[in-house]
């Protein structure tokens, strides 16, 4: 179960900044749901892969 800060809180923070478990945690619930994603969460999913990306790197 995910323990911490939820998208709302999120969004008002730069990708950059995010801690790894929650790009992880927030990678895999929008990889789960990407068929169903407006423009917008396409493109926050996007984002967030690129950060992970830059992360591990």
């Amino acid at each position: 179960m995910y323990i911490g800060r939820d998208m709302t809180e999120l969004s008002m923070v730069p990708k950059t900044e995010w801690k790894e478990s929650e790009l992880a945690y927030f990678h895999q619930s929008l990889q789960q749901m990407v068929p169903y994603l407006n423009s917008e969460g396409q493109a926050i999913h996007k984002e967030i892969v690129k950060e992970m990306k830059t992360v591990r790197v």
